[in-house]
């Protein structure tokens, strides 16, 4: 017997060694670039499909449709992003709710079918299959939270749906209550968990090789795992949106399964650091936390998005917003995570809470020159990323500064295979040289002579010698510099 024992617990071992073997990995998107599209804002390809276009309304359907977001792929490709997040392209809700279309996508009537003001599913698949071969991968936003307010199946399912009964005795208000009164779906239903799982194998089917999943607060857990589970199966990458996420919040869901979450502290920070002129301690505080992330690389950043009023709207004046900008965009690129722009803020677009920050983008027919110089400096930024290993997918290792420059002077570190990246970000209203000893900073750089920084067009310098670390930087700005 105790021979059997030892062959019993022997097999085990080897079965569980095996299962970790062939256990899928988890998907990668370190090294991406991600840009937002809202594509009923975006461009319009087909005017046929214009049916209640209103652009002198911005709760109006604008006409941007999947023929347009085909048709300007290679702007995309050419302002350097890797990968095209579309908000919902379902079929909507047909009558308006709060004298507002669903525009936007996040009222579903038919999860498995396009609304036809964006087209029709061989209008996606044309899409996907376009994205494919300009080399950009594609993340589709999935809705499972509810169904929009006017849609037939909340009175022809009344049971797939939590009502007052659930809302009122829940321990759970965020999970069993309606958001925005919108109908709220009850995931623990075997219909409506197949429905959803399904929907998630129905998109991929059509070329779809990430999802972001809306308003995962409001999501039933176990459900939740049960999906990415599915997901990281299949190889798909997930990215969850949990407003005003921390980094706390972002950690517990990537051990649940998750592989990224929005950063929205880290967001807040860069805000006040960058666009309000605040103290760079908050940025500093959210990046000292970085070790609680199961995957630190995977996390995503921005500036902005369609739920957030546009990051240059922080300064009443446009051109000071334009300028703050150009610091956030080269800063952003700094950072280990996956950026993620939202369409218009690589020219700095203004807009205020929604829907004035879901204005109608612009192109280059259209730009000014205050405009094309933001562009270009987001171009040689997202550049300079993808040419640094280290910028791209290196450890982020926060440097000290002095108590007296703290406030204005942010140092870190990106490394990777013997590549070292120095990160310094300014905040002094004024351009400025900093000498500091390497010991106080705790590193130990070789001397040398005076380097440019990695973002083209940029007046900044850095080198080493006796001992210090000698810095040239431009007002209120972020650089990058090759240091080993």
């Amino acid at each position: 017997m105790r021979h059997l024992a030892l062959l019993g617990a022997l097999l085990t071992a080897v079965a569980g060694q095996s299962s970790a073997q062939t256990a899928t990995p988890p998907a990668r998107f370190e090294g991406q670039i991600i840009y937002q599209v809202m594509p009923d804002r975006f461009f319009d390809g087909n005017a046929s499909n214009n049916q209640g276009v209103n652009r002198a309304d911005l709760r109006a359907w604008h006409g941007g449709d999947l023929a347009g977001l085909t048709a300007k792929l290679p702007y995309i490709q050419k302002l350097g992003a890797t990968a095209v997040w579309l908000t919902p392209v379902y079929l909507q809700q047909t009558a308006n709710s709060f004298g507002t279309a669903p525009y936007h996508g996040y009222w579903p009537a038919d999860f498995r079918n396009v609304d036809p003001h964006f087209g029709t599913l061989a209008d996606f698949g044309a899409f996907t299959k376009a994205a494919q071969n300009a080399d950009l991968r594609v993340v589709l936003d999935q809705v499972i939270n509810h169904y929009g307010y006017e849609a037939a199946a909340v009175r022809a399912r009344p049971a797939w749906f939590n009502g007052e009964a659930q809302c009122s005795t829940s321990a759970n208000k965020d999970v069993d209550c309606a958001l925005a009164g919108l109908p709220d779906l009850r995931q623990s239903n075997p219909q409506v968990r197949e429905l959803l799982l399904g929907n998630a194998d129905f998109w991929r089917e059509q070329g779809v090789q990430a999802f972001r999943y809306d308003a995962i607060k409001h999501v039933e857990g176990p459900f939740l795992r049960d999906l990415l589970t599915r997901d990281r199966q299949a190889g798909t990458w997930t990215l969850g949106e949990w407003y005003d996420a921390d980094t706390g919040t972002v950690a517990d869901w990537q051990k649940e399964g998750f592989d990224s979450l929005f950063l929205f502290s880290l967001q807040a920070a860069m805000k006040g650091s960058i666009m309000a002129g605040q103290s760079l301690d908050g940025v500093r505080s959210v990046l000292a936390r970085q070790g609680e992330l199961v995957r630190p690389g995977e996390v995503a950043l921005f500036l902005d998005n369609h739920d957030v009023p546009r990051f240059a709207q922080g300064s009443l004046f446009e051109d000071l917003g334009q300028e703050r900008t150009k610091y956030g965009l080269r800063a952003l690129m700094t950072l280990r995570g996956v950026p993620v722009l939202w369409q218009g803020t690589e020219i700095a677009m203004r807009g205020g809470a929604d829907p004035d920050n879901r204005r109608d983008m612009r192109f280059e027919d259209a730009w000014t020159p205050a405009e094309r110089a933001v562009f270009e400096v987001t171009r040689a930024a997202i550049a300079a990323r993808k040419a640094s290993p280290a910028l791209s997918a290196g450890a982020l290792k926060l440097l000290p500064s002095p108590d007296a420059l703290g406030s204005d002077l942010l140092l870190f570190t990106r490394e990777l295979n013997g590549q070292t990246v120095l990160a310094a970000w300014h905040n002094g209203k004024a351009r400025k040289s900093y000498s500091l000893k390497l010991g106080s900073l705790g590193v130990g750089w070789a001397n040398r002579a005076a380097t440019s920084s990695l973002f083209v067009g940029q007046d900044a310098k850095a080198s080493v010698s006796g001992g210090y670390l000698h810095l040239t930087l431009p007002a209120q700005d972020a650089a990058a510099f090759r240091v080993e």
